[in-house]
């Protein structure tokens, strides 16, 4: 059977044309990676043009410095709270090594929304004798009911996804923070699936530790990401692990002539705040051109008017997917860009898809549908129709 067309429509964003997927297929994947804008090519080819015919002396410092404080502004954090890390993960495990969980004698909630290398993560500090808790969803959600009953006066860490990589559910991430702290413990909170798809204020919730790469909602790519640490707590809650080049600046060897010193030890300018701890060694500076655009076209844009848009496209999935047959494990209040369902026949259901020239994420008997700014209702019909 044919599903009609939906009306009235939404007032598209006028971003479709910015996105050449958009001509090629119904890219519905974008928790997966979200594909490149035409603003976003034109940047990184700019920078490889100038890496291809530059010299030593280009300083590409000035322009990570506007990436970090874009990105602090979409946060509502200090700059220098900032810093550069290679993914998400590569974060998450600078806290966990930083806090030196395993010495602590204290216990670790985190839940089984988590994303999947942080449960690998967490299982393997339990394996080494951390207490780690592990809270189980009811209906798709972590109720702060079963979160409370988990922490105590022991914890020392709630580690989280503020919105799931599975089905989307979101945290409330201040009321998360107030149950930590009352209880001595911080948070750590994974942002790869909320920053730049739904408003967040860092300081509001007063989180201590967060990271996400740039690959999804940030529209960069793979191979740099962030690290936020309110900087209240660098050396004396949790401290550096690993050290290298970008944690000093003014670096020089006195061991040869007209600068010899009598023990011929180096000196060096140790960078403040969040890099000076946690960045270690070069990073990707084609991801840096590639964000010094998409960063601000997304402050441009407006997180609420991109998270608007994608509401309009997955109400219609919650609303219109179970009566074909697709159970939702989203909970209706929702307001990430993800939605996911169970599909009894994954094989047969990929193949429609594919077919109809669709593209989803469907793994074991979940699809997991996730739409962006410049996806529309024509591709949400051509889905429903691949379904029904």
């Amino acid at each position: 059977m044919k599903l009609e067309a939906q009306s009235p429509r939404t007032v598209e964003i006028p971003v479709r044309s910015d996105f050449p997927i958009a001509e090629k297929l119904a890219y519905l994947n974008n928790a997966y990676w979200h594909p490149l804008s035409s603003g976003v090519i034109a940047a990184v080819q700019a920078y490889l043009q100038r890496k291809a015919t530059g010299t030593s002396h280009t300083d590409y410092t000035p322009t990570g410095s506007r990436v970090k404080a874009e990105f602090a502004r979409l946060i509502n954090a200090q700059p220098s709270a900032i810093s550069f890390v290679p993914s998400t993960t590569v974060g998450e495990n600078l806290v966990a090594a930083g806090l030196d969980l395993p010495q602590t004698k204290g216990n670790v909630v985190t839940d089984r929304l988590h994303y999947e290398t942080s449960t690998y993560l967490y299982r393997s500090l339990q394996a080494q004798g951390v207490d780690v808790r592990f809270v189980k969803p009811r209906d798709g959600r972590i109720e702060m009911s079963d979160l409370e009953k988990a922490v105590d006066r022991n914890t020392k860490l709630i580690a989280i996804s503020l919105v799931s990589y599975l089905n989307g559910f979101q945290h409330d991430l201040k009321k998360v923070c107030d149950l930590a702290h009352s209880h001595g413990a911080h948070v750590y909170a994974d942002l790869v699936q909320a920053a730049g798809a739904v408003p967040i204020d860092v300081r509001a919730a007063d989180v201590d530790f967060c990271a996400c790469g740039s690959h999804k909602w940030l529209m960069g790519d793979m191979g740099l990401g962030f690290l936020y640490v309110r900087e209240d707590l660098l050396d004396r809650v949790i401290r550096r692990t690993q050290f290298g080049s970008r944690q000093i600046g003014n670096y020089e060897n006195h061991v040869f002539p007209f600068d010899i010193t009598a023990d011929g030890a180096a000196t060096w300018k140790p960078v403040g705040g969040a890099a000076g701890h946690f960045e270690v060694g070069t990073i990707s500076q084609s991801t840096v051109a590639a964000l010094n655009f998409s960063l601000p076209w997304i402050q441009r844009l407006g997180v609420e008017n991109i998270q608007t848009h994608t509401q309009s496209l997955t109400a219609r999935l919650q609303k219109e997917l179970p009566p074909l047959g697709y159970q939702s494990v989203t909970p209706l209040e929702t307001r990430s860009p993800i939605v996911s369902f169970v599909v009894e026949h994954p094989a047969v259901v990929a193949a429609r898809l594919e077919k109809a020239n669709v593209d989803v994420k469907i793994d074991q008997h979940l699809m997991r549908i996730s739409p962006s700014i410049y996806n529309d209702h024509t591709e949400i019909d051509r889905l429903l129709n691949a379904l029904a």
